[in-house]
């Protein structure tokens, strides 16, 4: 049976995706649930025009990325911290210190899970984050931190 999806289904597609299902799962799955409406010929071309609009925004967030990305790339970020003598952090800098770091120094608003930090900085020195803004575009920032005087 084909059916248009309604919502995002893991195993099968995105919303206005039309799929071939059985005919059991569609009946009493997909449709009961509002995941799935059987395609007809109005809504097949519903669903097209919903693809059409998809494409066109994820083009755009696309580009906003790379964008994002070639300001992003190359550029040096500080951070200042309170260490110790051995230059230890008495905290730690996370993915939202450096996405307030990153705004404040080459204004460029990021989202704390952009940025792809294994485990907090922990210690005075440089690092290098990569930055991830779309699944398709990386680059990378480098981060100095430095003891506060």
């Amino acid at each position: 049976m084909k059916v248009v999806l309604r919502d995002e289904v893991p195993s099968l597609g995105r919303r206005g995706d039309i799929c071939e299902v059985a005919d059991g799962y569609a009946q009493n799955y997909l449709i009961p649930k509002g995941l799935a409406i059987r395609a007809t010929r109005g809504s097949e071309r519903e669903a097209e025009a919903m693809r059409r609009r998809r494409e066109i925004a994820d083009a755009a967030v696309l580009s906003e990325a790379q964008e994002m990305a070639g300001r992003l790339a190359g550029c040096s970020i500080r951070v200042v911290a309170r260490a110790g003598e051995a230059g230890r952090l008495y905290g730690s800098v996370n993915a939202a210190n450096l996405a307030a770091a990153i705004a404040e120094q080459e204004r460029v608003v990021l989202d704390p899970e952009m940025l792809e930090i294994p485990e907090p900085i922990k210690e005075v020195g440089s690092y290098v984050v990569p930055v991830k803004p779309h699944p398709e575009v990386a680059a990378e920032v480098s981060v100095e931190v430095i003891a506060e005087e």
